[in-house]
């Protein structure tokens, strides 16, 4: 009898882990990946709480399907930002071109994988209106050096720094990472993309287009 209630005592303990295991691997996958959980524009969309959408939505497809278009348009934020010689600089300070905006980081996989596309994309439009920004939220001095080497790999992108973990919770898609965001000449917010994206894509040029073909 005693073998027996040790064993069943065995099968409880190694149950009541597994479940704990089980529920710090969803909160895990909330936190670092929150654009493929629930929240999410096809969910919004399924309940019927999604915002209105502005013309540009007609873009959400392919690698963008999960596009947000607002038909409210608001200014960037002003949260400060530096240069790689440590200027500091704000999104006002690109008014008069099409941006689009990366929030990126060095412990975001996806992050590290779209920036290739991001890079092509910049090459394309080099000599026009538009201006890909990506910006590192790394907070270590240590994670910085090593963004900036990344970066260095991936020409024409420049290098840009946030370091308090703010401009991620500023945007539309807050929190999530990566976090696109592209703005119009007149530094409004048009569109957001929360997760990795194929920037270099038909539909990303076709949505970057339709900006930079704005009065």
């Amino acid at each position: 009898m005693a073998l027996g209630s040790d064993i069943k005592g065995s099968v409880k303990t190694a149950l009541a882990i597994g479940a704990a295991v089980l529920v710090a691997l969803i909160a895990g996958g909330v936190l670092l990946y929150p654009h493929i959980m629930p929240g999410s524009k096809g969910d919004a969309a399924a309940n019927g709480t999604e915002a209105p959408q502005s013309a540009l939505s007609a873009y959400a497809k392919g690698s963008l399907t999960r596009l947000s278009a607002p038909v409210d348009l608001v200014p960037a934020p002003d949260q400060a930002f530096v240069d790689r010689d440590g200027k500091a600089v704000t999104f006002a300070d690109f008014r008069g071109k099409v941006v689009v905006v990366n929030l990126w980081a060095m412990w975001c996989a996806p992050c590290r994988t779209e920036m290739p596309t991001l890079a092509t994309l910049a090459a394309a439009y080099e000599g026009t209106d538009l201006l890909v920004l990506p910006v590192n939220v790394d907070s270590e001095d240590g994670a910085i050096a090593d963004a900036k080497s990344f970066i260095d790999v991936h020409e024409p992108l420049p290098f840009y720094s946030e370091k308090t973990f703010r401009l991620p919770f500023l945007f539309p898609e807050s929190g999530k990472m990566p976090q696109t965001i592209l703005l119009d000449r007149q530094g409004r917010i048009r569109a957001t993309f929360a997760g990795e994206a194929d920037w270099a894509s038909a539909e990303a040029r076709a949505l970057v287009d339709a900006l930079l073909a704005e009065s």
